[in-house]
């Protein structure tokens, strides 16, 4: 069986660069995606362009004649044209793009850059004006988080309906929020959630994930710094706390940043003050923080592993988020969701869920929550032969509790969610013969993402830096040879 690709078209874009070259090869690549998109030599062109028609997205160069991208981004600020804003600039020019940030850009490109990062920031600017096209139509005929199907919020249950309460409550304030809950509920989504209710709307939401970094790189990440800081800091970075100027900051998975690094981070939250690593000049913070854990904060004190006066710090507004084993009924709403969600992503019609497996997953304790049900109703879409889905094709894929026996070609009990994630991105990269693109729009992650994830099972796509000079465009190159199942089990043995 095989899938076409979606051509529907994903939105306007218009793309502003007076190098002929690069304004086409970026033009060609998001028309490859499925956008369509408009061409403009100059921004005093593009101006009138923007008043007249209306765009999603515009990618501009920064260095430009007549009138450069910063002074561009300043007149859409200043005429409220309701577009997001991604500035190409190069390393030299990297604070002229924070302060294009700071008059609404969405976020910048550094060259030379690849496609999916392209890609993935066109898409992430595109999310963002839909998230603030509902905020815009709440003034007038408010949307509640059971209709606002973007935040994730699919639930009827009594747990889930006080959290959006909470929510509805916090949002507006600039109150530090601590997001607890079992990995896989869905902390990132409230986060979303609280920013774009927030009176900060409208700045940017920058995010980290604490555990993916070394406690060096961290400090970098959440502070810069100074060319020379330390070995391999050849230029100035700007940090998150930085970038989220007048927005709101996430601190994914907080417990894993390291005693002297909570220091510093406590002084952000008490004083408002950071200065870059190697730098001894003091910066003012104009952020919001929203942070999340996994893990019992109480304990991780208790333990020494996580300073008490941060925890305070950070707990002013802490909100608990339920597992999927607690929310009931839920399970069956964000299943159908899913399940439509696939059909979209796949441009087939929805999968249907047989009576038995309703049950299965009705009882099931479902230890990875709601990205769990998400990955194996993605999976068994994209391996459906078109008949309704039976208890007995989902069983193997779920982890059985200790005292259950086995049924045979299941995984082995304990198999670790992050295990199942990886052999549901192998089958369905092999289902679409190796095609990276279509891999990741069905499994509706971003191509970056998913060229991490296969870098870290040791096998990745080739693919070359994409510099906007108009000498190459192409999207990907093949997959290495002989990539299958039974490749990557016997690397990952």
């Amino acid at each position: 069986m095989s899938f076409s690709r979606n051509k529907k078209n994903l939105g306007r874009i218009l793309v502003v660069d007076d190098n002929d070259a690069a304004r086409d090869s970026v033009a060609d690549v998001l028309r490859h995606v499925g956008y369509e998109v408009v061409g403009s030599t100059s921004a005093v062109e593009a101006l009138p362009t923007l008043e007249r028609e209306t765009f999603d997205v515009v990618v501009t160069d920064l260095q430009m004649p007549g009138m450069d991208g910063l002074e561009f981004i300043r007149q859409i600020s200043e005429r409220r044209l309701e577009v997001q804003v991604l500035m190409v600039t190069a390393h030299a020019t990297i604070a002229s793009a924070v302060e294009a940030m700071r008059y609404g850009a969405f976020d910048y490109l550094e060259k030379p850059f690849n496609l999916a990062q392209l890609e993935e920031l066109v898409a992430g600017a595109m999310q963002r004006g839909r998230l603030l096209v509902h905020e815009g139509a709440s003034a007038e005929s408010p949307v509640t988080l059971e209709e606002d199907s973007d935040l994730g919020m699919i639930a009827e249950s009594r747990v889930m309906r006080e959290l959006r309460m909470r929510i509805s409550q916090v949002a507006p304030t600039d109150e530090t929020v601590l997001i607890c809950g079992e990995s896989g509920t869905g902390k990132e989504l409230v986060a979303k959630a609280i920013h774009a209710r927030s009176r900060r709307n409208l700045g940017p939401l920058v995010s980290l994930n604490c555990p993916s970094l070394s406690p060096q790189l961290t400090e970098s990440e959440l502070f810069g710094h100074r060319r020379g800081a330390f070995t391999g800091a050849e230029d100035d970075r700007v940090g998150r706390f930085e970038l989220a100027d007048e927005g709101t900051i996430f601190l994914d998975e907080i417990t894993e940043i390291d005693m002297p690094l909570q220091a510093k981070l406590l002084r952000v939250l008490q004083e408002r003050t950071f200065e870059r690593v190697g730098c001894s000049e003091t910066r003012l913070s104009n952020v919001r923080i929203v942070a999340s854990t996994n893990r019992d904060l109480n304990e991780e004190v208790a333990a020494g592993r996580f300073r008490q006066d941060l925890y305070y710090r950070l707990a002013v507004v802490p909100l608990m988020l339920p597992p999927l084993r607690d929310r009931g009924e839920d399970v069956h709403l964000l299943a159908d969701h899913f399940l439509s969600r696939a059909a979209k992503r796949l441009n087939k019609p929805a999968c249907q869920l047989e009576s038995n497996a309703r049950q299965l997953f009705a009882t099931y304790h479902w230890p990875g929550n709601v990205r769990e049900l998400e990955n194996i109703i993605t999976r068994a879409c994209v391996l459906n032969d078109g008949k309704p889905i039976a208890a007995d094709e989902l069983r193997p894929w779920l982890q059985q509790p200790e005292g259950i026996v086995e049924s045979e070609g299941s995984l082995p009990v304990g198999t670790s969610l992050e295990e199942m994630e990886r052999q549901m991105i192998v089958a369905t990269l092999e289902h679409f013969e190796g095609h990276r693109a279509k891999t990741a729009e069905a499994l509706g992650i971003g191509v970056r993402t998913l060229s991490g994830k296969l870098r870290g099972y040791g096998f990745a796509p080739r693919t070359k830096d994409f510099h906007p000079s108009g000498t190459d465009h192409r999207q990907e190159l093949p997959i290495r040879p002989a990539f299958s199942a039974a490749s990557l089990e016997k690397k990952s043995a």
